[in-house]
C-alpha cells in the first residue's frame, strides 16, 4: 500500500511534465506542416479511401457502409501500434536525459503513449465526416466512445511498458515487433468480415486477440448502434488491466538497470 501511495504521489509530482512532454510530441509531428492538425483527419481518410478502393469489391455486399466499418478498424489498429512503438523507444529515446538527470523512466513512456491518444482523439473526426458523408446514423450509444477508448489507452500503456522494457536490454526487439503487428493486422478483423473466417479461427481471434475486443466495442457503438455485448465489454477491462499488471510490474523489476544498458 505504501508502494501505491509513493507511485501516486510521484506521478502529480510529475504531472507537469508530463503534460509537455505530450504537448512536445503533439508539436513536433506537426512542425513544418502545411496543414497541421488537420492532417490528423485528412490522413485517415485518404488511407480510407484507398483501401475502400481496393477491398469494396470483395467485402462491401457483406458489409453494410463499409467505409465505416473499414476506417473504425484501421483507426483503431493504427493507435495501437503508433503508441507501442513510441513507446518501445521512449527509454532509449530518452538515454542523455536520463543519464544527467533523476527522473521517473515511466514518464517518458506514459507521455509516448498519451500523445499518440491525443491524436487519436483528433483522427475522430475524420471518422465523423465519413459517417455524414455516407448518411450513416449518430446513436446515443456513441457515448460509450470515452470508455472504450480509455480501455485501449491502458491496454497500450501495459504493452508499451513492455516493450520499452524489451527494448532497452534486446534492441532487436523493434524488428520483431513489426512482424508481429503486421500479422496481427491480419488477424484483426479490420478490413474483412468476421463471418468469412473459418469457425475454428474464429474462435481463436475471438479469444486470443485483444485487438477484437476494442474493435467490436467500437463499431458495435458507432456503426450498430447498440451496446457492446457483456463478454467483450468487460473482457475489454479485463484485458486491458492484465495487460497494465504485467507491463508496470515487469517495467519496475527491471527499471533500474536501464541505466546500465541506455
Amino acid at each position: 500500500m505504501n508502494t501505491f501511495r509513493y507511485r501516486i504521489r510521484t506521478f502529480f509530482q510529475y504531472k507537469d511534465l508530463i503534460k509537455e512532454l505530450v504537448s512536445r510530441d503533439i508539436k513536433l509531428k506537426y512542425r513544418r506542416s502545411f496543414l497541421g492538425y488537420i492532417w490528423s483527419v485528412l490522413n485517415p481518410l485518404l488511407i480510407m479511401i484507398v483501401m475502400t478502393v481496393v477491398f469494396s469489391a470483395m467485402f462491401k455486399r457483406n458489409i453494410e457502409n463499409y467505409p465505416v466499418y473499414l476506417l473504425i478498424g484501421r483507426m483503431t489498429y493504427d493507435f495501437l501500434t503508433t503508441s507501442t512503438n513510441g513507446a518501445m523507444r521512449s527509454v532509449t529515446g530518452n538515454a542523455a536525459l536520463l543519464k544527467k538527470t533523476y527522473i521517473p523512466k515511466y514518464i517518458f513512456t506514459l507521455s509516448k503513449v498519451t500523445s499518440c491518444m491525443v491524436d487519436f482523439v483528433f483522427s475522430l473526426g475524420a471518422l465523423f465526416i465519413v459517417m455524414i458523408a455516407t448518411r450513416a446514423s449518430f446513436h446515443p450509444h456513441m457515448l460509450l466512445l470515452p470508455v472504450i477508448i480509455l480501455q485501449l489507452y491502458i491496454f497500450c500503456c501495459g504493452l508499451g511498458f513492455l516493450l520499452a522494457e524489451l527494448n532497452v536490454f534486446f534492441r532487436d526487439i523493434q524488428y520483431i515487433y513489426r512482424a508481429i503487428t503486421t500479422a496481427w493486422m491480419y488477424l484483426t478483423p479490420i478490413f474483412y468480415p468476421m463471418e468469412q473466417l473459418p469457425a475454428d479461427l474464429q474462435t481463436l481471434i475471438k479469444v486470443f486477440n485483444p485487438m477484437y475486443y476494442y474493435v467490436a466495442q467500437f463499431r458495435d457503438v458507432t456503426l450498430n448502434g447498440q451496446m457492446p455485448g457483456p463478454r467483450i465489454f468487460w473482457g475489454g477491462w479485463i484485458i486491458a488491466f492484465l495487460m497494465l499488471f504485467i507491463g508496470v510490474g515487469i517495467f519496475q523489476k527491471h527499471k533500474d538497470k536501464f541505466i546500465l544498458y541506455i
